[in-house]
C-alpha cells in the first residue's frame, strides 16, 4: 500500500553538487547495534522521477514494515509513505519503487517494524535538463574476509560524490577456509556460513554478512548505489555453460546454484525488478544525467559469454611465435566468442544514439572487467623476476608469468583480453552509432588503471579507468611478491603496452570521477589500511579528461 502525499517542497539538484552537509553525516545511516534494522538502509537504481529503497528487518515471522519518504530530515515534509508486508520467502527483505518524485530531488527515508525505526537514510533522483557537475564514486571488488570496507566510509564522507558504481564483486563466494581466511581470523570477519556457498540459504547469509560492515551501511545510507555484478556474486568465472568455481558432482546443478545467486542478489541489493519481457539475469542498466552523461552498465557473465580460455593446456604446446599466433588467431580471437547478449548491444546502441543527439558530453560504461589490451613483458629478459628455472622453488606467480611474458600473452584471458572478437565488436557497435569518446569505468583486476583504448586498426575508442578492490588484494602482493618487485612490475606492464598509461597493484580504495561540460577529472584515492576502522584516504594519483573531436584527452595533474 502506498499513500501519496503533496510535494510541500521541491528540493532540486544544481548541477548535482554534492553537499558536505548530506555526505558527511554517515553514522545517521548505520545501525549502531543489534536491533530490528541491524543491516542498516540502502537506495539505488533510481531514474528522474523515482528510485529503489531498501532495508531487511530481523524478525521472527513475517510483518509488515512502513515507510516513510519526505523532503526534509525532519520528516515533517512527507512525500510518500506505505506499508508492505515481508518475510521468509524474501528473507525479511524490503524493496521499494518510490514513484511519482521530482527530478534531481534529493530525499530522506526510514522504515519502521517491531517498535523501532531504521537508521534515516539519504537519496535522490537524476536529474533532467541542464547538469553543471557530476560526481561518482567507482567501487568494486570487496571481500568481508580481508579487511573492513574503509573505502566505502570514505566515499559516504567525501563531499564531491553524488552516485556510487559497484561494478562488480560486491560478495565473495569462498568459504571459510578460503581466500582471505587467514587474515579473516585476525579481524573476526571470517566468511558465513563457514561452506563455500551455493544454495539460496548460502547466498542469503553471505549478503547479510557483507551488510553488517560499518564502512558498507555509512555509504549505502546517504548514497544512491549503481551496481553491475561480476563473477564472485555466484562464482568464479562463470559463463553460459559452468563456472571454473563451480564443481557439479559436488555442488549439483550449476543453473540452480546461478539461480540462488541472482535471487538473494535481488532480495538483498536496491536494484529494480527486471522490466516487461526481461529477466533478472538481463541485469544492465542505461542512466541519464540531464544534459550531461549517459551511463550503461554491461552483463558479461550469465547472458551471452563463452567459456574462458586456460592457458594450462598451451604450456608445453607452445614452443614458437608461430604456436602463440595460432592460439591467439584459432582461440582467443575465434569468432563467435561473445561476451554480451544482442538484447544488451541493442539497448547499448540506443543510448549512444540518443546521447548525441540530445548533445551530451560524456558516454559511460560500468564494466565489470579490464578492456585495455594488456600483454605481459619478458620480465625474466628485464631482470625484473629471475629465471624460475634456475631457481629451486620458484613463485607460482613468478613461473607463470615468466611463461606469459616469454611469449608477450596477454596477462589475464578471462577479461575481455581473452575475447578479441567480442572487443572489437563493442567497439565497432560504437563507431557506427558515432561515438569513440567512451569512458569504461572498470573493476575486477584489484588495480588502479589508466588507459587509453583503441581497436584493433588504431583508432581511437575512449578511455578506461579502473579501480582497485575495496578490500581485495592486489594480485602481485597477494602472490607472495615484495612492494619493491611489485612497483617494478606496475611499471613494465606501462612501458610495454601502448594501452597502458598508468597502473597501481598496491593499494585499495575508489575512484573520483567529477565531469563538467568541458573536462573530467579522475582522482584515485588509496585507504592507509583496510585491517581497522582508522584509516587515512591519500590521492595516488590524479588525471584531466578532456573531450574532443576525434579522441579524448587524458593528461596527468
Amino acid at each position: 500500500m502506498t499513500q501519496r502525499l503533496a510535494i510541500t517542497r521541491r528540493t532540486t539538484l544544481e548541477g548535482l553538487t554534492a553537499s558536505v552537509a548530506i555526505a558527511a553525516m554517515p553514522a545517521s545511516a548505520r545501525s549502531t547495534g543489534p536491533s530490528v534494522f541491524r543491516h542498516g538502509v540502502a537506495s539505488g537504481d533510481p531514474d528522474a522521477t523515482s528510485v529503489v529503497l531498501w532495508t531487511r528487518v530481523s524478525v521472527p515471522g513475517p510483518v509488515e514494515v512502513e515507510w516513510e519518504l519526505a523532503g526534509d530530515t525532519g520528516f515533517t515534509q512527507i512525500v510518500q509513505r506505505g506499508k508492505l508486508l515481508t518475510g521468509p520467502d524474501r528473507d525479511f527483505t524490503v524493496k521499494v519503487l518510490a514513484e511519482g518524485l521530482e527530478p534531481g530531488g534529493r530525499y530522506f527515508y526510514r522504515f519502521k517494524a517491531g517498535g523501532e525505526a531504521s537508521p534515516e537514510g539519504r537519496t535522490r533522483t537524476l536529474p533532467i535538463g541542464k547538469v553543471d557537475r557530476l560526481g561518482i564514486a567507482l567501487v568494486s571488488c570487496s571481500n568481508f574476509a580481508f579487511g573492513f570496507f574503509n573505502a566505502y566510509d570514505a566515499i559516504a564522507r567525501d563531499p564531491a560524490i553524488d552516485f556510487v558504481l559497484h561494478t562488480g564483486d560486491y560478495i565473495y563466494e569462498y568459504g571459510a577456509e578460503g581466500w582471505g581466511a587467514e587474515t579473516a581470523l585476525k579481524l573476526d570477519r571470517v566468511h558465513q556460513p563457514a561452506n563455500e556457498i551455493v544454495s539460496l540459504s548460502d547466498y542469503r547469509t553471505r549478503h547479510a554478512q557483507y551488510k553488517t560492515d560499518a564502512g558498507s551501511q555509512a555509504m549505502l545510507g546517504v548514497m544512491p548505489l549503481l551496481a553491475c555484478w561480476d563473477d564472485h556474486e555466484s562464482a568464479n568465472n562463470p559463463w553460459t555453460g559452468g563456472a571454473q568455481n563451480h564443481q557439479s558432482e559436488k555442488e549439483g546443478d550449476w543453473a540452480a546454484r546461478r539461480a540462488a545467486s541472482i535471487q538473494a542478489y535481488f532480495e538483498w541489493m536496491p536494484v529494480r525488478e527486471p522490466g516487461p519481457g526481461r529477466t533478472r539475469m538481463q541485469f544492465w542498466r542505461t542512466w541519464v544525467f540531464g544534459d550531461l552523461a549517459t551511463l550503461s552498465t554491461l552483463e558479461t557473465r550469465h547472458t551471452a559469454r563463452a567459456q574462458q580460455i586456460d592457458y594450462e593446456p598451451y604450456r608445453t604446446s607452445i614452443t614458437s611465435f608461430a604456436d602463440v599466433a595460432v592460439l591467439e588467431r584459432g582461440v582467443i580471437g575465434a569468432e563467435g566468442r561473445a561476451m554480451l547478449a544482442p538484447e544488451l548491444e541493442a539497448d547499448l546502441s540506443a543510448a549512444w544514439t540518443r546521447s548525441k543527439q540530445a548533445g551530451q558530453h560524456w558516454r559511460l560504461i560500468g564494466n565489470p572487467m579490464p578492456i585495455a589490451r594488456t600483454r605481459v613483458p619478458d620480465l625474466v629478459g628485464l631482470g625484473i623476476l629471475p629465471d624460475p628455472a634456475q631457481q629451486a622453488k620458484p613463485l607460482t606467480a613468478a613461473r607463470d608469468l615468466a611463461w606469459k611474458g616469454k611469449w608477450n600473452l596477454p596477462f589475464y584471458p578471462d577479461t575481455w583480453d581473452g575475447y578479441e572478437w567480442a572487443r572489437e565488436r563493442l567497439y565497432a557497435q560504437a563507431r557506427a552509432a558515432g561515438v569513440n569518446d567512451l569512458v569504461f569505468l572498470t573493476g575486477d583486476s584489484h588495480s588502479f588503471w589508466v588507459n587509453r583504448l583503441a581497436d584493433a586498426s588504431g583508432r581511437s575508442t575512449g578511455i578506461e579507468l579502473g579501480t582497485a578492490g575495496v578490500t581485495s588484494p592486489g594480485d602481485f602482493i597477494d602472490s607472495g611478491f615484495d612492494p619493491l618487485t611489485t612497483r617494478k612490475l606496475d611499471a613494465a606492464l606501462a612501458e610495454h603496452n601502448p594501452e597502458v598509461m598508468w597502473t597501481d597493484t598496491l593499494h585499495q580504495g575508489y575512484v573520483r570521477l567529477v565531469l563538467t561540460p568541458t573536462a573530467g577529472s579522475a582522482s584515485f584515492l588509496a585507504v592507509s589500511t583496510i585491517t581497522s576502522m582508522h584509516y587515512r584516504t591519500r590521492l595516488i594519483s590524479q588525471w584531466r579528461l578532456t573531450p574532443g573531436t576525434d579522441s579524448m584527452a587524458l593528461d596527468r595533474i
